[in-house]
């Protein structure tokens, strides 16, 4: 017995991707950055680089929800994330095991179609995110592609962006941090909707080929911040800097969107962080 004090533990239910840039890879690599120790179920085995997905073998969700078991009844992850969940049987599968097992605080980037366009979550499978996982979610993560999928409306700047996290908040009971990413202009826009009050950051693009598990990434930092016991605000605030700073530092790997270099140190917390919520 050394007498060390055990770190806490995050579980990832994710696909896995063989380039290493995004999926369970990008999101155990973050945990580690952040000091905790990483825990994985994997929901799909996909061959893809930074050019593209090349194809996707969906893992048998009996074994997901086995995976799932394993770790919490064993190693009792203090928060997890969901990531690429493939189809409707999967995500079943997953909304049964983290209703069996609670896991404190639950992360669920809605993973629904790659960059390139190629889906990532069959015919089914959205209905089934929406009424079985989201309201299972401490907060969920949607970029704008993935918040008009799941309130059927367009999200194309910011006050779509509040209309989509107000509604998916009152359906849901999550907090709800609405990405702009893909925004147009120069600046970026993250919306957060949380206990009724609205947070926003924004902060200049950074102009850079890498980009590949930006979404894996900020969603694992959230959940690594909540593992360790950080308040909700101050964990995506975290995430968001980290994020950032990743994106700016990736390595030129691969001809096409390259991964993010996860070694960045994480952010401290921002004693002059302190936004103005809005009620209502």
């Amino acid at each position: 017995m050394t007498g060390r004090s055990a770190p806490p533990v995050a579980l990832t239910i994710a696909g896995s991707d063989s380039g290493g840039g995004a999926g369970i890879e990008a999101d155990l690599k973050t945990f580690q950055a952040f000091g905790v120790f990483g825990t994985a179920a994997v929901t799909a085995v996909t061959a893809q680089n930074t050019l593209g997905v090349r194809g996707i073998e969906v893992v048998d969700p009996a074994m997901v929800r086995l995976q799932i078991g394993a770790v919490v009844e064993d190693l009792h992850p203090a928060a997890a994330k969901t990531g690429m969940l493939a189809d409707a049987p999967t995500v079943e599968a997953v909304a049964g095991a983290l209703a069996e097992w609670e896991i404190p605080h639950l992360v669920v980037d809605p993973v629904m179609v790659a960059a390139n366009g190629e889906p990532l979550l069959a015919p089914g499978g959205r209905e089934a995110l929406r009424d079985r996982i989201l309201p299972l979610a401490t907060i969920m993560t949607p970029n704008l592609d993935e918040a008009e999928l799941l309130v059927d409306a367009e999200v194309r700047d910011e006050a779509g962006m509040r209309r989509a996290a107000e509604r998916l908040a009152a359906t849901s009971g999550a907090a709800v941090l609405v990405k702009g990413g893909h925004l147009e202009g120069s600046l970026v826009v993250d919306v957060l909707r949380s206990d009724g009050r609205w947070w926003e950051w924004r902060a200049p693009r950074i102009e850079t080929r890498a980009g590949h598990g930006t979404g894996c990434t900020l969603s694992a930092a959230i959940a690594a911040g909540l593992a360790l016991g950080w308040p909700l605000v101050d964990a995506v605030d975290r995430a968001i800097r980290y994020t950032r700073a990743a994106l700016a530092a990736g390595p030129a790997l691969g001809s096409g969107t390259g991964p993010l270099e996860h070694r960045v140190e994480v952010p401290a917390r921002a004693r002059d962080f302190a936004p103005e919520g809005e009620e209502g």
